[in-house]
């Protein structure tokens, strides 16, 4: 994989994120800057593990009482456990540097895609958090192999409170993840800037153009 930091003499034009892990003012050619493939990957992964997940949330108590229901929990559970794994790999493999964002434009648009972004990664590992604390305070039993302890003792009240808050976090997160996609198809139909093609490089490379490896 190719290193993309910027060369010693443009290091003084880093203006966020410090040493430059998490963005730059450095201005890249919007035909040149695609995101590597781990990062890709890692994006529409998580994009599709949230939607999974929120589909089958709101599916679970119309399966009938009994076998079937405790396959659909332990389906929605393994899947937050992936994405919690997914979400992990991605905050380290961007604190190295290699998945670093390169902000289309200076600025306030720079701060505000910023916020938008680190909002979408706090509510996700929020919603993973509360929800394994809703599977330990239902003490569910996973595919009918093991059951996880419980930790609410049975107190219908902490359950119910528990699971509201994962739900709340988990309607949030879906909200801004769909701005996040409207906002995505603005930058592409309206303003035609490139912006989403660099989460999809076999169209993000303009004619002539060489793409970065991974």
């Amino acid at each position: 994989m190719s290193d993309r930091r910027p060369s010693s003499r443009n290091k003084s034009l880093l203006t966020l994120g410090g040493n430059g892990r998490w963005s730059t003012a450095l201005p890249l050619p919007r035909s040149v800057f695609i995101y590597d493939r781990k990062s890709i990957i890692l994006h529409w992964l998580t994009a599709v593990l949230v939607a999974a997940l929120w589909i089958i949330a709101q599916i679970i108590d119309d399966f009938p009482a009994g076998p079937l229901r405790v396959d659909a929990r332990s389906v929605h559970i393994s899947l937050g456990v992936m994405l919690a794994i997914v979400l992990i790999i991605r905050l380290l493999w961007r604190n190295r540097g290699e998945g670093a964002l390169h902000p289309d434009q200076d600025g306030w648009l720079d701060r505000l895609a910023a916020f938008g972004h680190w909002s979408l990664y706090g509510l996700a590992i929020l919603a993973v958090i509360l929800g394994l604390i809703n599977a330990l305070a239902r003490g569910d039993n996973i595919f009918n192999l093991f059951s996880l302890p419980d930790l609410a003792h049975g107190d219908r009240g902490v359950r119910n409170l528990i699971g509201t808050l994962h739900g709340w976090v988990a309607n949030t997160l879906l909200i801004l993840a769909i701005g996040h996609a409207l906002l995505a198809l603005f930058h592409h139909y309206v303003l035609r800037d490139g912006v989403m093609r660099r989460m999809l490089p076999g169209l993000g490379r303009a004619k002539g153009t060489p793409r970065e490896q991974s």
